[in-house]
């Protein structure tokens, strides 16, 4: 489990984290979320002892990390693939590190195997594509066999076979009863492995629940409703201050409805005796919810300075 309480990180005047709290526990996938400049990396950075706070604390299993000898038995995690000896083979990086932790010499095999780069472990890691690296990276953190794992930005250069080794890879490591911490910019992403979000922005938490009650949180909702009559109720709903949209051939499709609910359309439309065959509240997407969420906090928006 990791534990964040009131944690707060300052650069001179700039404030990177602002008493920022949240648990992220055993068993499930918690992706990490927020625009650029939110504090994501100084957090994780923070969680792991490679920067000190402020103010306020993280833990993993109850103490700081900091406090930990071989701490690869306790916690995994890959930060930047490319921070990585470029002349030394895939082998030989992972052996040396295995030696600093205790960790015993077979570990290298198995988590070169789990990750797809036995074929590569001899190879100078220079010579790697980022996608490679990122597999390593990855071995690196199941090195010890931690009961935490981190990972910031992982699907980063990973083709689509990569990604989707990847995807079942985090969600199997949760299973094992494992605290998985996620970090991604890639919504569609995080919503086929994510359970639960903690959501930032300006430093500052937003929201940390599931996925599904993140995207409920929308407020742009819609409504599918099926008629044989589109056009009619298209205008009785417009008059009723919707947006609709016109799927399929007018008076024999679907109509995408904003700004009415679905029982105040069921009800317009039984006023007009308009027989309905489909009536379908549709939440809005993660990428929806989250750019609606965190407008507010973002930092760098092209064209438009803040």
């Amino acid at each position: 489990m990791i534990e964040v309480n009131e944690l707060t990180k300052r650069y001179g005047d700039k404030t990177a984290v602002d008493h920022l709290s949240f648990t992220v526990r055993p068993g499930q996938v918690t992706g990490f979320l927020g625009p650029n400049g939110a504090g994501k990396t100084t957090t994780l950075r923070i969680i792991l002892g490679l920067d000190a706070p402020s103010s306020g604390t993280a833990s993993v299993s109850g103490v700081p990390f900091r406090s930990r000898s071989r701490g690869l038995r306790h916690v995994g995690a890959l930060l930047d693939a490319g921070q990585v000896h470029g002349g030394r083979s895939a082998v030989a990086h992972l052996s040396a590190i295995a030696r600093s932790n205790g960790i015993p010499p077979r570990r290298v095999d198995d988590v070169l195997r789990e990750v797809g780069l036995t074929e590569a472990a001899g190879r100078r890691i220079g010579g790697f594509s980022l996608g490679m690296k990122q597999r390593l990276g990855i071995a690196t953190a199941l090195l010890g066999d931690p009961p935490v794992l981190v990972f910031d930005e992982p699907v980063n250069g990973m083709d689509p076979e990569g990604v989707l080794w990847m995807r079942r890879l985090f969600r199997r490591l949760a299973a094992e009863g494992r605290t998985v911490f996620l970090s991604s910019h890639l919504m569609s992403e995080m919503a086929k492995t994510a359970d639960q979000l903690v959501v930032v922005g300006r430093g500052r938490l937003i929201a940390a629940e599931s996925v599904r009650d993140f995207a409920a949180r929308s407020t742009r909702l819609s409504v599918v409703v099926s008629t044989p009559r589109t056009a009619e109720l298209a205008a009785v709903l417009t008059a009723a201050g919707a947006s609709v949209e016109t799927e399929g051939v007018p008076d024999a499709g679907r109509l995408v409805v904003t700004g009415l609910a679905a029982d105040r359309i069921g009800a317009l439309a039984s006023q007009g005796r308009i027989p309905l065959s489909e009536l379908t509240t549709l939440t809005a997407s993660l990428e929806e919810a989250f750019m609606e969420l965190t407008a507010d906090s973002v930092e760098y928006l092209a064209g438009e300075p803040r």
